[in-house]
């Protein structure tokens, strides 16, 4: 049995925001591979449980967010070859940040310091990001000798433009806070003090609506995005469609007509 320090990632749920935190400090909260996996297996258990409506990825300690990949935990499998690396490497990193980006729950990313590598990459994949004041973001897989694998060469152009964006893939700079919420790749920057009080502030803006409806928010935008704007239109109408049926669709009008609260049950 693991004491709370030894674990790789942290949870902790409060009222209806389930908190995962990186717990790697003295390695920059670096995502080795059981790091990887504990927060595959958080957020399977997260999406079976109902009553978590929202969840803050974060890291600890006030320095890193993550620092990107475990450099010493993936050389092992680059050494052993292609094969091996696709399967333990690429696939581990991808195979997270599709997870992330498609979860069926809002994943807001409190990034308290470094996000630099797979932390700029599981940033990209988060639907919603609050900075503090302190954060850098980097790609700094080209002085490694390869393109960054877990997808950062697919969202971080979708997110920021193709420029913006193969400048960042190419140099290997890093950019400030600041700099990161005016291209568009963080929501916005505020004080250390205030990351995770802010952060929940937006989580509970979000609880308070109708969790179907977020779902399909959700579902829209992160499949539609990349679909011309025929088939985008599709996917939209879909996620409509399956609210039609609903509790939280009659009760968001009836409260509107009646000009009152409305009270979703997520049925």
């Amino acid at each position: 049995m693991t004491s709370p320090a030894e674990q790789p990632v942290l949870i902790e749920v409060e009222g209806n925001i389930a908190t995962l935190t990186l717990n790697r400090p003295a390695k920059l909260n670096a995502l080795n591979y059981p790091t990887i996996d504990a927060l595959q297996r958080h957020l399977d258990a997260i999406e079976r449980d109902d009553s978590i409506r929202v969840v803050i990825l974060t890291g600890s300690g006030d320095k890193a967010f993550s620092a990107g990949a475990d450099i010493a935990g993936f050389s092992s499998s680059v050494e052993a070859g292609v094969a091996t690396a696709m399967r333990e490497f690429v696939g581990r990193g991808q195979a997270l940040t599709k997870r992330v980006e498609n979860f069926s729950k809002p994943i807001i990313a409190a990034v308290n310091g470094l996000a630099f590598g797979g932390g700029c990459e599981v940033t990209e994949a988060c639907p919603l990001a609050i900075a503090s004041e302190h954060a850098r973001f980097a790609k700094p897989e080209i002085n490694l000798g390869f393109p960054p694998p877990f997808g950062g060469t697919q969202r971080l152009p979708r997110h920021i433009g193709r420029k913006r964006a193969l400048q960042l893939i190419l140099t290997g700079d890093s950019i400030s806070a600041e700099e990161a919420a005016r291209i568009g790749l963080v929501n916005e920057v505020v004080p250390a003090s205030r990351l995770i009080a802010r952060t929940r502030e937006l989580a509970a803006s979000i609880i308070e609506k109708s969790p179907i409806a977020v779902s399909a928010c959700l579902a829209s935008v992160t499949r539609g995005i990349n679909l011309s704007i025929d088939e985008g239109l599709a996917v939209e109408a879909n996620q409509f469609a399956q609210t039609v049926h609903t509790h939280d669709i009659r009760e968001g009008i009836n409260a509107f007509l009646e000009r009152r609260p409305a009270h979703f049950n997520g049925h």
